[in-house]
Order: C-alpha cells, then sequence, then structure tokens
C-alpha cells in the first residue's frame, strides 16, 4: 500500500515540476518573480536568526556577569572567613567562588564566540541584502526590455497585419469622397440650371426688344 502511495505522489510530482518548467519557459519573468519572492523569505529567516544572536550575546554577557559578581562575592567571604577562622565556612566559599569563576569564564567565552558569529552572520546578511537587492533591480531592468520587446511585437503585427486592409480602406474613402462630390456638383448644377435659363431667356428677349 505503500508503495501505491509513493508511485502516485511521484507522479504528482513529477507532473508538477513538469507544468512549472513549461510555466518558467513561457513566463520567465513570472519564475524570477517566484524565485525572489523565496528568496526574500530566506531572508526573512536570516534576519530573524541574526535578531536571535544578539539576544544570544546579550543574555551570555548577563550570565557573565552574574557569575562573576557571585565568584567575586564568595571569594570575599572566604577571606572573611579565614581570618575568622570557620575553616567550614572557609572551605565552602572556596568552593562556591572556583564554580562561579568556571562559570563566568566559560560564559565570558561563550559570550566573545557569540560576538564573533555575530559579525560573521551580519557580514553574510549585508551580502545577501546587496545580492537581492541587485536582482530586483536585474528584474526591473528584465521587465523593462520584456515591455518594449511586447510593444514592438504588437506594433509590427499591427503594422504588416493590417497595412494591406488599410490601403484597402483609404482607396474605398477616396472613391466614396470623388463619388459624393460628383453627386453634389450634379445635385448643384440641376437646381440651377433652370434659373440660369429663365435668366438667359430675358436676357435674349430685353435684346430683341
Amino acid at each position: 500500500m505503500s508503495n501505491i502511495w509513493t508511485r502516485i505522489k511521484d507522479s504528482i510530482s513529477a507532473d508538477l515540476h513538469n507544468m512549472l518548467d513549461q510555466k518558467e519557459q513561457h513566463n520567465p519573468i513570472a519564475s524570477l518573480n517566484q524565485y525572489l519572492r523565496q528568496s526574500e523569505q530566506e531572508k526573512e529567516k536570516v534576519r530573524k536568526l541574526v535578531e536571535r544572536q544578539y539576544k544570544l550575546r546579550d543574555e551570555f554577557a548577563r550570565e557573565y556577569q552574574k557569575a562573576q559578581d557571585m565568584a567575586d562575592k564568595r571569594l570575599k567571604q572566604a577571606g572573611i572567613a579565614e581570618k575568622a577562622g570557620e575553616e567550614e565556612m572557609h572551605t565552602f566559599a572556596v568552593k562556591e567562588h572556583e564554580e562561579y569563576q568556571a562559570r563566568a569564564d566559560r560564559m565570558k567565552t561563550s559570550r566573545a564566540e557569540a560576538v564573533q558569529q555575530l559579525e560573521t552572520l551580519e557580514q553574510k546578511y549585508e551580502e545577501m541584502k546587496h545580492k537581492l537587492k541587485d536582482m530586483h533591480l536585474r528584474r526591473m531592468e528584465l521587465m523593462g526590455r520584456e515591455n518594449v520587446a511586447h510593444a514592438n511585437q504588437q506594433i509590427s503585427q499591427v503594422v504588416e497585419g493590417t497595412s494591406d486592409k488599410l490601403f484597402s480602406r483609404f482607396e474605398e474613402l477616396e472613391q466614396y469622397i470623388e463619388s459624393l462630390e460628383y453627386k453634389v456638383n450634379s445635385s448643384y448644377y440641376r437646381s440651377t440650371f433652370d434659373s440660369k435659363m429663365a435668366k438667359l431667356e430675358k436676357e435674349l428677349q430685353e435684346q430683341t426688344n
């Protein structure tokens, strides 16, 4: 049963990868955007690690200071007990001093390591931010080039695909205008013919008289 589910899962996974590969080929900018979103998520994870390292550094510093204060306190108490002749209290204070001092030394070393690790993390984090910024700018440049390419493609399709049709439409329009002008002129000639004839007839009668 588990083998069947494994085969089904592998089949679905393979289909999904093929679909994503095809999508990437058809739309590389969308694929780049997805990659950048993932990179931003990774950057956020690193930022949180850097913040955590800051907290660890401060915690090591606090623990170091607490242990060192107790070590100094027990050392002072050991001296007082020794002067007072309290051997048991002196022994206890010395042992406590050694334990606290060892803890303080360990916390001091841990803090120093945390500081060094923090510096390395910050450097890498800054490098990551610069690279991501460069990638965002590069994406903008690619989008600009893609827009120009699409615009040129659209222009070419319009010019090449409709040029013959446009010239044909212009010819039809010119013929229509010429026909309309002829009709207008003919109508104007007819409408003025009678008045011109009446005027001409009147002029001839006057000449006869």
